[in-house]
């Protein structure tokens, strides 16, 4: 290495240790995470498994160590057992990094005896944690989101402007805001006007970029394009603590627009891949993405990796199957089936003359013993998995479900709403089959 690199390489060394010691991270776990069940019946928003091997805490988590931000605390309250042990399992770090990934579950204090009642609530419980470490800015992210993300870019800014609060921005058409909070912006990106989920027509109209600012971001549509909240903010700590000394709960829908006017708020503009997976339909259309020729989101990116928990488990061995655009991630048994655009997720098993389409399957989280396989047939149980003779479309299979031979499912055509007494739930018109579900052979729904 000659000298010049080794000055670069000490240069960018120097810029990761500034921002590790500099930023903590705080990652929203979420609430009950309503619309995301049944997915979320036994296990919370960031646990969901994600494109068959990840789950979606693996997502902030990945962006913040390719970011060199390696301090994060997961915020979270409900069913937290399985995101306890992904965890754990997942993230360990060199101890004289000083890096951690910490789970700040809701607690009982002298001052509060209740849950988190918002996401400016839950930040607001645990500053007392966050004082224990040094630090200067806090980035505030989601956990139900898919995307890339140098945070470093955001912080770069936010120290450059002067900025009090930046909170990262995507254009997006007008037509299709509903559900985000908009930005009205200047020249020079400072945040004007700030409005919540607007539904009326009238104020999404007014928060649209206008022409000159439309070109100076190389908007490359005509369509009227609005700054749409991505749930990602740097505050300083100061101005964090100040801004949380009141009973608001949300930052969107309050701790935001109290802000107006008051401190230097800037927008930092993403032109990349982002989704929003918090609702069942959201989270089916960005698995089946993934399983496409060229897919929106790469996981295939070498520079910026998604990490995981690593599970030891033997390659996958597909027997005489059909396989068109599909996932398959490690340990799955699949045999002389047709399959089509759609997920296999660890451990899945596919039985022969199943024929799977637009689906994802999640797989399971241990292999049956010989004993219980044959306990199962003893006592007509299907063994985890889908069994021989299946045909599927539309549906995600969640963990551990054990689909009996013949059984047909499919969305189309039919209501949202709970099918053979529970064990099959419709919503946002996909077909879920809810973790440890027992369809019966011959099953049709």
């Amino acid at each position: 290495m000659n000298w010049l690199a080794k000055s670069l390489s000490t240069i960018e060394k120097g810029i990761a240790m500034t921002t590790q010691k500099r930023v903590l991270a705080v990652i929203m776990g979420g609430g009950r995470g309503t619309r995301l069940a049944p997915l979320t019946l036994e296990r919370c928003k960031p646990a969901v498994p994600l494109a068959g091997k990840y789950r979606l805490v693996d997502i902030p988590i990945s962006n913040c160590i390719n970011s060199e931000i390696n301090r994060i605390f997961l915020l979270s309250q409900f069913n937290t057992a399985s995101l306890h042990r992904h965890v754990q399992g997942a993230y360990q770090f060199d101890p004289f990094g000083g890096g951690f990934v910490d789970i700040l579950s809701a607690e009982q204090t002298e001052k509060s005896l209740d849950w988190y009642q918002g996401t400016a609530d839950a930040v607001r419980r645990n500053l007392i944690h966050f004082r224990k470490y040094p630090h200067d800015l806090i980035l505030i992210l989601s956990g139900d989101q898919l995307y890339r993300m140098d945070f470093r870019e955001a912080i770069e800014q936010h120290l450059a402007t002067g900025a009090d609060v930046t909170i990262s921005a995507k254009p997006f058409p007008a037509a299709g805001v509903e559900g985000l909070g908009l930005m009205r912006v200047g020249d020079d990106l400072s945040i004007q006007e700030f409005v919540e989920k607007p539904k009326d027509p009238a104020v999404i109209a007014k928060l649209a970029l206008g022409p000159a600012l439309a070109a100076k971001l190389a908007v490359k549509t005509s369509e009227k394009q609005c700054l749409a909240n991505m749930g990602i903010y740097v505050f300083n700590r100061a101005v964090l603590a100040e801004a949380l000394e009141n009973p608001m709960t949300d930052f969107g829908r309050e701790v935001i627009p109290s802000l107006l006017g008051r401190k230097k708020m800037f927008a930092h503009i993403f032109e990349g891949y982002w989704e929003d997976i918090g609702t069942v339909r959201a989270f089916f259309d960005a698995n089946l993405a993934l399983a496409q020729p060229l897919p929106p989101f790469n996981f295939f990116d070498a520079t910026m990796p998604v990490y995981t928990r690593y599970e030891f488990l033997p390659a996958s061995k597909l027997n005489k199957c059909s396989v068109d655009n599909v996932i398959v991630a490690d340990g799955c048994i699949l045999t002389d089936s047709r399959m089509k655009h759609s997920i296999f997720g660890i451990r899945s098993f596919l039985g022969e003359g199943s024929d799977i389409e637009d689906t994802v399957i999640m797989g399971a989280d241990y292999y049956e013993t010989p004993e219980q396989i044959a306990s199962n047939a003893a006592r007509g149980k299907p063994n985890i998995g889908i069994g021989p003779g299946c045909f599927v479309r539309q549906a995600i299979i969640d963990k551990n479900a054990r689909i009996g031979a013949g059984t047909k499912l499919t969305a189309a055509g039919k209501a949202d709403g709970t099918y053979v007494n529970g064990a099959v739930v419709i919503r946002d018109g996909v077909l879920v089959v809810p973790k440890g579900a027992v369809l019966p052979p011959g099953t049709v729904v």
